[in-house]
């Protein structure tokens, strides 16, 4: 795979945890340089570990796994994004805006980097792919995006509040939405 592929590659499959790391940017306040790193090695370091494990497994459980991932993200993005949404209507959003929740980063770490663990399996079949090198690329990758998503995020949270907290968790609900229905095969982008 060309350099240029790879990086392409790393940056779609960094974009759900890209939207991830804008919405949890919406309600820091303080600790954002903290919070950043800790949200981006997150992410970062599931996104690299999921090829390998992909790489790893082979067929038989990718198969079990590609008929329902998308009800599992689906699932988890609509969680946390209508919790987001419910926080911030009933002003809860304020009490923890600065705090980041380990088992919540470890569900959306999974949640958003399924689809790495496919490409994984696809790299299995070449016999010349350098899986250290692809995963560190990809990691790093993602590691970059979210790192930058959550100062974004951060300052459209800081601008408008409560209104743009709302937006991100229907930003969450319609991310799961579209992989629920590519995973059904009714969309197909």
């Amino acid at each position: 795979m060309q350099i240029l592929s790879l990086i392409l590659l790393s940056l779609s499959l960094a974009m759900d945890a890209f939207s991830v790391s804008l919405c949890k940017g919406l309600k820091l306040k303080s600790r954002l340089l903290k919070s950043a790193l800790i949200i981006g090695l997150f992410f970062g370091a599931f996104q690299a570990l999921m090829p390998v494990i992909g790489w790893l497994l082979g067929r038989g459980i990718i198969e079990y796994i590609d008929k329902y991932d998308h009800f599992i993200t689906f699932g988890i993005l609509s969680f946390i994004g209508g919790k987001m949404i419910f926080d911030a209507i009933k002003g809860e959003d304020d009490k923890t805006s600065d705090k980041l929740k380990i088992k919540e980063l470890i569900v959306l770490s999974i949640a958003t980097s399924i689809d790495a663990l496919a490409v994984g399996f696809t790299f299995s079949f070449d016999a010349g792919v350098n899986i250290a090198l692809y995963a560190a690329v990809i990691g790093g990758i993602t590691f970059a995006v979210c790192f930058g998503g959550v100062f974004l995020g951060s300052v459209f949270g800081n601008k408008f509040g409560k209104p743009a907290s709302v937006a991100g968790g229907c930003v969450l609900i319609l991310i799961g939405v579209k992989l629920l229905l590519e995973g059904l095969g009714v969309l197909s982008l």
